[in-house]
């Protein structure tokens, strides 16, 4: 008995160990480590913050409410950049909505929610981020109609602000236009500002049209750039109308443009918008 006794002190915590060791490796075998898991949230729970809501979680009515307040802070960004531009630049003109755009005429007009009732008239200057797209054509009382400048038809007189070579731009259904020179050797390299020349019938010159991005000096029968829109046309939402002073020159009828067709300018800078 004194034997067992002193072999038990000698080993007793050790074949306790060992005993331990096999019970909790047949527990979670059989429990797939659940009750460790379950241990481990235990311990965690009080310093882990409240679990993040997912969008699959998420009531389906707040959802709706998120993406509605991010839309709107979307569309307050933009107010706010266009009426600073108005701020800053007194009696620029109205800001109105783009409320219709055929996918047949994406590149060639808009309809704006503002008309004659908001002193909006044919030939008014139409303007984004950036500098012009377009131009009135035909207004109602609620709505107006603008012909962009990026019409395959439209031809517009500009000129490079840097060296003051003249030419004029045609529209190419996209956010850039072909400029083509009068003169045979334009002084004009990528980066130059392009805007509407003193020449043009139906813009007053100076406005902002877009960045020279590339260069054909070899193209005929006359040199051509490329022309980068500073208003991304593609994506108009709202502009800012304001009055022309030429608008009296070549006015439009109601009945024009409707189809995309423009009148015929005999003007030599191709002014034809």
């Amino acid at each position: 008995m004194y034997v067992v006794r002193r072999w038990w002190d000698r080993n007793g915590i050790r074949l306790g160990l060992v005993g331990l060791a096999l019970g909790s490796a047949w527990l979670i075998r059989q429990t797939q480590g659940a009750l460790i898991y379950e241990v481990y949230r235990g311990f965690s729970n009080p310093f882990v913050g409240r679990p993040v809501e997912t969008t699959a979680t998420k009531d389906p009515k707040v959802l709706e409410l998120e993406q509605q307040l991010v839309e709107l802070q979307s569309q307050n960004r933009q107010l706010q950049e266009l009426l600073g531009y108005i701020q800053q630049n007194p009696g620029k003109g109205t800001v109105a909505p783009v409320i219709g755009r055929s996918a047949d005429h994406w590149w060639q007009q808009v309809i704006l929610g503002r008309g004659e009732r908001d002193g909006i008239q044919v030939g008014a200057i139409v303007s984004g981020e950036g500098g012009i797209v377009g131009r009135v054509v035909q207004v109602t009382p609620h709505t107006s109609r603008v012909l962009l400048i990026s019409d395959p038809t439209s031809q517009i007189g500009v000129t490079v602000s840097r060296s003051r070579n003249m030419g004029y731009i045609r529209g190419q259904s996209a956010n850039r236009v072909i400029m083509e020179f009068f003169d045979k050797v334009p002084d004009v390299r990528p980066g130059d500002v392009v805007s509407t020349s003193s020449y043009s019938q139906l813009f007053p010159p100076g406005l902002p049209v877009g960045i020279v991005e590339s260069v054909n000096l070899n193209k005929s029968p006359a040199p051509e750039a490329v022309v980068e829109l500073s208003t991304p046309i593609s994506r108009l939402e709202w502009v800012v109308v304001s009055t022309n002073p030429k608008a009296g020159g070549t006015e439009l009828s109601p009945q024009e443009n409707l189809d995309g067709s423009q009148n015929s300018d005999p003007d030599p800078l191709g002014d034809n918008q």
